[in-house]
Parts: C-alpha cells; structure tokens; sequence
C-alpha cells in the first residue's frame, strides 16, 4: 500500500490555532517554528487550553520578525522575535528551563483574550529542553511541544474512530475533525492503526525515529472552532484504543535527519516495524 504525506501542520504558539504548510524543514527539535512559543502564569508554569479553553480560538501567524495574533473581539497585534537576553524561569511538566519574555504589550494583550494574568514567553534556545530519556536517546531535544519533536497521525485510523464516533451518538455527533489531535504530519494510505507498529519512517528524504504513542487527553475534547468542552474522542477512544488507564491516538516522532526539507505529497516508506497487535508503544509496567 502507497503511503504519503497528505499534510503538514505547524503550531507557533502552543495551544493555539496551527498553520497549514506545504513545506516544512525538519530541525531536531521538530518543525521550525513549531511551539517556540507559550504561555505562563506569574509562576512561570505553563498555561495550555486544557485549563484556558479560550487558546484554541487565538490565531498566531508567523512573520520574518515574531508574530502576529488574532483573537475575538480584541485588535490584532504585532509581537516582534524577544531579545533572548531577558530571560526568565519557566516550567513545562517536568521540564525547568529559561525562556525570553515577550514584554508588557503581548502579556496584557493574552490577559484581555484569556481572562487571566498570562505571559508569553519564547524559547529562543531550543537545546535547553531534553526530551525524556524513557523513550528517546541523551543528546535529543524538544520545543515547548508536550514532550516530543513531532507528531504523526493517519487519516485512516481518524476514520476509523469516526466510525465509533458516530456509531455511539447514532449519527447526532459529525465525524471529528483531525485538527483535534494537533499533529505536525499526518500520514494516507495506511491501514488503521498501522502507526503503533512503525519505529523507523522515511518522509521525503527525512528520516525519523517512533518512540512513543500519543496518550490523549481533555484537550482533544474542546472544539477548536467553538472552545466548547465535550465528551469526544475520549469517550469513543475509550472502546477502542484503551491500554494501561489511558486512550491513544497518534505517535511521537524524533528526527534523526535533521535539516531536511518536507512537503505535502511526499513519500512515506516505513523502514522498520514491529509485528501488529501490541498497541501503541507505551510504558512498560
């Protein structure tokens, strides 16, 4: 089965709106430009739409210079590159590091959109944050992506859950769209679930490593057009791709060429695999 890359996605800041590519080039800590940004509370923890639901609606464009963002119902606003000597402490899941602080304007500009006191932050330096060590090698490093470079979901496996999606509300719930999983490629022509078992992957001449399934959680259920909170996928995840407490969708990706170029319309060979029928790969317990 011919298998190709049907597209490309980029988030800037994370938890908000991504971009449709049809290019990307590969750097070792994922797609560049992708999650370089965040938001933080006065702690310096990490602010994601899982607590502020209101990120998914907040549209960041990338420029030659920084960003600009849009939002309901506030002006858009222009937010140039920090300078990475002003640093400050900041916290993503078991991650401590220093990231550049965007300034006064940005921070009260995601207040209004948000409710709440939030800073935006750029990490600048992408070699302070390791990726962990569980599931990847020593000298491998992430954006502020959750924990890994990239990740890679299939239509077909989309379409398979759509299938228990709209079997379970009796045709009332529309089919999902894939924007819910947020992945950076998204793979055609596979079977379904065909993803859980690859461990080597060729795109084009970029050449990554499968080191972990995607565990799902609430963020998939709110909307990215309405910010509403909902049930799905978790609950259709829930019959069907449940192991070891948690609901799966999705596999991390570790680029292993970095510098390489991507494009919509690519090639996808599968190098190496494992036997089907053991999931996503996961933790051992």
């Amino acid at each position: 089965m011919s298998l190709s890359l049907s597209s490309i996605h980029r988030f800037p800041v994370k938890s908000c709106r991504g971009e449709d590519l049809d290019i990307a080039v590969v750097e070792p800590w994922g797609l560049a430009g992708d999650r370089r940004w965040m938001l933080v509370d006065e702690a310096g923890d990490v602010i994601t739409a899982r607590e502020a639901n209101q990120l998914v609606l907040i549209t960041p464009t990338m420029t030659a210079d920084g960003l600009v963002l849009t939002a309901p119902d506030l002006p858009p606003l222009t937010v140039p590159t920090p300078d990475p000597r002003h640093q400050t402490p900041v916290a993503l899941w078991k991650s401590e590091l220093t990231a550049a602080t965007a300034g006064a304007e940005a921070d009260a500009w995601f207040g209004k959109a948000l409710g709440r006191t939030a800073r935006l932050v750029h990490l600048d330096d992408p070699t302070r944050r390791p990726t962990s060590i569980a599931f990847s090698e020593p000298d491998d490093r992430v954006s502020f992506a959750d924990g890994y470079p990239l990740l890679v979901t299939t239509e077909a496996s989309l379409a398979a859950l759509n299938d228990v999606v709209v079997e379970r509300s009796a045709g009332a719930h529309p089919p999902l769209p894939m924007t819910r999983f947020r992945p950076n490629v998204v793979v055609t022509g596979s079977a379904a679930w065909a993803e859980d078992d690859w461990r080597r992957i060729r795109i084009g001449d970029a050449v990554f490593r499968a080191v972990k399934g995607c565990a799902r959680c609430v963020l998939t259920t709110i909307d990215p057009d309405t910010a509403v909170r909902e049930k799905e996928p978790i609950a259709s995840l829930a019959r069907i791709r449940r192991w070891d407490g948690a609901t799966w969708f999705g596999v991390n990706l570790v680029p292993d060429t970095p510098g390489a170029t991507i494009r919509v319309g690519d090639e996808v060979e599968v190098l190496e695999a494992v036997p089907p029928g053991g999931g996503p790969i996961r933790p051992a317990l």
